[in-house]
């Protein structure tokens, strides 16, 4: 099943090639490739990328790591700085198409149940791309400027606004109380998630957030806050 889905899911990143074409971030003969070759300089941009740094990454890495010469990736991009820029745009395209998907659907789901598949859904997404996720993570975590900008902040903004319509939706079903404060509490909760969510995706981080750990799993967590979360603004 996970095999199946990383095709399909595949296939949605592979059609966005044509439209990097069409901006400059990637050649024809790109585009033309088998997409299996396609996949695999694409994960190898995006594993340099994540374990050197967006800004560190090097041509050289990246072909040793997709098996390809360093002369056909320069076919491929214009520049190291084009690999740079297709990867950003790639994970910022794929992440937020993806989300637009799954937005009204959370929103229509009862709050607990919409934030259950918020959150546990949300990771097991991230673990089934794990290139795109640690990429957006680096970006996140490392605080370059431009990559705030371009990546971050559009998908960060993104999942509060989801955030926002759940609990929205919520006060309208009576759900949820309709004297909250939707604003704070939903940049609130858009914090709770991030830190429950990633602590699961970035090993590092659980060991200061300690989500789980020593026989408390993470799903148990979760759903002590969102306990806590209803706890406070449900009616």
């Amino acid at each position: 099943m996970v095999q199946n889905d990383s095709i399909q899911e595949w296939s949605k990143i592979l059609a966005h090639l044509l439209v990097f074409e069409e901006q400059g971030l990637i050649s024809r003969t790109f585009r033309r490739l088998d997409p299996k070759r396609q996949e695999a300089v694409i994960l190898a941009i995006l594993a340099e990328a994540t374990e050197k740094g967006p800004t560190s990454m090097r041509i050289k890495g990246v072909a040793e790591r997709a098996g390809v010469a360093v002369g056909a990736l320069y076919t491929y991009f214009p520049k190291r700085e084009g690999m740079l820029d297709f990867a950003v745009e790639l994970v910022a395209r794929f992440m937020l198409d993806e989300m637009e998907a799954y937005r009204p659907v959370l929103a229509a789901m009862p709050i607990r149940e919409g934030l259950w598949a918020y959150l546990a859904g949300g990771i097991e997404w991230s673990q089934l791309f794990g290139g795109v996720v640690q990429l957006f993570a680096r970006a996140a975590y490392q605080g370059d400027p431009e990559l705030q900008t371009r990546l971050v902040r559009p998908v960060a903004q993104l999942l509060r606004e989801i955030v926002r319509d759940m609990l929205a939706q919520a006060i309208q079903r009576g759900e949820v109380r309709a004297d909250i404060d939707l604003e704070a509490t939903s940049r609130v909760l858009h914090a709770f998630t991030i830190a429950m969510g990633d602590s699961q995706l970035l090993p590092y981080l659980n060991t200061y957030f300690q989500v789980s750990g020593d026989g408390v799993e993470a799903d148990r967590s979760i759903g002590v806050m969102i306990d806590l979360v209803l706890a406070g603004v449900g009616v």
